[in-house]
C-alpha cells in the first residue's frame, strides 16, 4: 500500500511540473516581442520578481522538509526563466524602471530570503517548527500569487468584454492548481493544499466570466486609457504567470494605437489632396 502511494505521489508529482512548466514559460512571447522590439514597452518588473521570491521560497521549503525533489525541480526551474526574464527586462527597460526593479530584487531575493532563513532558524528551534513556519510564509505568498488576476477580472466585469482575458491561460493555471492540490492531498501537505484550493477558485471564477461574457463585442477605444488605468493601480498585486494577461493588455492597447494612427494617416492625405484638387 505504501508503495502503490508512493507511485502516485510521484506521477502526481510529475504531472505537476509539467503544467507548471507551461506556466512558467508562458511570458516567453511577451519577452520575444521585448528583445525584437528592444522595448519593455512600459510594463512592470514586479510581477517577475514576486515569480522568483515565491520559487526560492519553495525550493528553501522542499530543502527543510527534505525528500520533496519534485517541488524542487520546478522551482529551480521557475527561478532559472524567472532570472532570464528579468535580465531581459533590465536589458531593454528605461533606466528609472532598471533602477526600480534591481532595488526589488535586492529588497526580495536577497533581503527577503536571508530575513526568511534568519527567522527560521531564530524563531523556531526543531526542524518541524522551521517546515511549518516556513510553510505558512509559502502559503501566504502562493495565496497572493493565484489572487493577483482579481485586477483583469475586474476589468472583465466592468467592460463586459474577455478581450483582455485569455481563456488557454486561465485553464491552463487551473489545471495546474489541480494537480497540485491532489499532490498535496496525496502528501498530506497542508501548505501545498491550501494555496492551490485558492488557485482552483480563481480559476474556475476566471472561466465562468469567460463563459459568461465570451460573446460580447470587444470595448471600444474610447474605454481603453481608463481600464489601463485601473490596471496600472494594481499592477503590484499581480504576480507570476497570471501577469500574462496585463502584458497582454497592455500589448492590445498598443497595437489598437498604431492601427488608429495607421487608418488616421490616409484619412489626412485624402483630405490634402482634395483640398489641393478643390
Amino acid at each position: 500500500m505504501v508503495h502503490r502511494d508512493n507511485t502516485a505521489i510521484f506521477v502526481v508529482g510529475i504531472l505537476g511540473n509539467i503544467a507548471s512548466f507551461f506556466c512558467f514559460i508562458a511570458p516567453v512571447s511577451i519577452f520575444y516581442q521585448v528583445c525584437k522590439k528592444k522595448t519593455t514597452g512600459g510594463f512592470q518588473s514586479a510581477p517577475y520578481v514576486a515569480a522568483l521570491f515565491s520559487a526560492m521560497l519553495w525550493i528553501f521549503y522542499a530543502y527543510i522538509k527534505t525528500g520533496e525533489m519534485l517541488i524542487i525541480t520546478i522551482n529551480a526551474f521557475g527561478c532559472v526563466i524567472e532570472t532570464i526574464y528579468l535580465v531581459i527586462y533590465t536589458t531593454y527597460c528605461s533606466k528609472k524602471a532598471r533602477i526600480f526593479t534591481l532595488k526589488l530584487i535586492e529588497l526580495f531575493n536577497l533581503g527577503g530570503i536571508c530575513l526568511v532563513i534568519i527567522l527560521t532558524h531564530v524563531l523556531a528551534k526543531e526542524r518541524t517548527e522551521r517546515i511549518e513556519l516556513l510553510g505558512w510564509i509559502c502559503v501566504v505568498l502562493s495565496t497572493s500569487v493565484f489572487a493577483a488576476p482579481l485586477s483583469v477580472m475586474r476589468v472583465v466585469i466592468r467592460t463586459k468584454s474577455v478581450e483582455f482575458m485569455s481563456f488557454t491561460l486561465s485553464l491552463l493555471l487551473t489545471t495546474s492548481a489541480i494537480i497540485w492540490l491532489c499532490y498535496g492531498i496525496l502528501l498530506k501537505d497542508i501548505f501545498v493544499t491550501l494555496p492551490n484550493f485558492v488557485g482552483i477558485t480563481f480559476g474556475t471564477i476566471q472561466m465562468v466570466l469567460y463563459a459568461i461574457y465570451r460573446k460580447n463585442k470587444p470595448v471600444n477605444d474610447q474605454k481603453l486609457p481608463e481600464h489601463k488605468d485601473d490596471m496600472n493601480e494594481n499592477q503590484l498585486q499581480v504576480v507570476v504567470i497570471p501577469l500574462q494577461n496585463v502584458v497582454d493588455i497592455e500589448t492590445t492597447m498598443e497595437n489598437k494605437e498604431e492601427k488608429k494612427q495607421e487608418e488616421t494617416k490616409p484619412s489626412e492625405g485624402n483630405q490634402v489632396q482634395q483640398q489641393k484638387e478643390g
